[in-house]
């Protein structure tokens, strides 16, 4: 008989940091439930599933499946008070950003307590430096190519899959 071996879950954060398409949102709230994220913090003026009336946006739910109804999320004003809580609370906090002190996201391997935050910035400017500061980790996924990024729902996925399914 065959013995299987599961996996220990990791609890994991997707922080959200003045996202400005709701489709990149929506998008990566699909992703983050394919994967196993336990919970997604939506902050600045990143879009949530829910429009300023309360009702739920359809555009949003057409990105993400239906997905903004599985995961638990939350919003907040200002990320940099949730980073720390985060950190005193056990979490290696990973910044996704091309910054010189970036280290390839294939060499990440994530502490052993099993409690990881991964930060997406802004499409257009990334993550600001001061948040920069507060991450343990700064990772990038390097471009072969003539593009010097890719869409940042994009690079949510391959984060993701590449640190939460070891």
């Amino acid at each position: 008989m065959e013995k299987k071996i599961k996996k220990q879950k990791i609890e994991s954060v997707l922080v959200l940091h003045n996202i400005r398409s709701v489709l990149n949102v929506g998008a990566m709230f699909r992703t983050a439930d394919a994967i196993g994220v336990s919970r997604i913090i939506l902050s600045g003026y990143s879009p949530t599933p829910i429009d300023r009336f309360g009702r739920m946006r359809s555009d949003f739910s057409k990105a993400s499946l239906g997905s903004e109804k599985t995961m638990i999320w939350e919003y907040v004003i200002t990320i940099s008070p949730t980073l720390k809580k985060l950190k005193q609370e056990g979490f290696e906090i990973i910044g996704v950003e091309q910054d010189a002190r970036s280290v390839d996201y294939k060499e990440i391997t994530l502490n052993p307590n099993n409690k990881v935050a991964i930060v997406m910035g802004t499409e257009t400017t990334g993550i600001d430096s001061e948040i920069l500061k507060q991450c343990d980790i700064i990772t990038e996924i390097p471009m072969k190519g003539m593009k010097e990024s890719l869409n940042v729902s994009v690079a949510a996925g391959i984060i993701l899959y590449r640190l939460l399914d070891q």
